[in-house]
């Protein structure tokens, strides 16, 4: 059984912004550490953004500072991505997944050991960046 359904990926011309969605069916988010990943074409899984469960404590990778924000709405059990100046290079699968183990120590020990070791991946949202 799949974590989330994301969803909110297309086709956007460089400069452009977009907001995915992810919404958790099978457990309540409050207590759960989020990230996002992205999988670019001919490449792994990569920690984009990730935000922490008792904080709301944040992580971005190099790649995504300044651009884009993690967010997440409890309420809703539903995290956010909202990116902004995209970039070609931002081309992927969109994911997220929960450290339901409480695995990493850390949000930047999520965002950059989890795209290797975690494997339940749901189906992600395409984010297409071209002109």
């Amino acid at each position: 059984q799949w974590q989330f359904v994301e969803s909110g990926g297309g086709l956007v011309q460089p400069g452009g912004s977009l907001r995915l969605s992810c919404a958790a069916s099978a457990f309540s988010l409050d207590y759960y550490p989020v990230g996002w990943f992205r999988r670019a074409p001919g490449k792994g899984y990569e920690g984009v953004a990730c935000i922490s469960a008792t904080d709301d404590s944040t992580y971005y990778a190099d790649s995504a500072k300044g651009r884009f924000t993690i967010l997440r709405d409890n309420a809703k059990n539903t995290a956010f991505l909202q990116m902004i100046s995209l970039k070609p290079e931002d081309t992927g699968v969109y994911y997220c997944a929960a450290d339901l183990q409480i695995a990493y120590s850390t949000v930047r020990d999520m965002c950059a050991r989890m795209g290797v070791e975690y494997e339940g991946w749901a189906e992600g949202t395409q984010v297409t960046v071209s002109s």
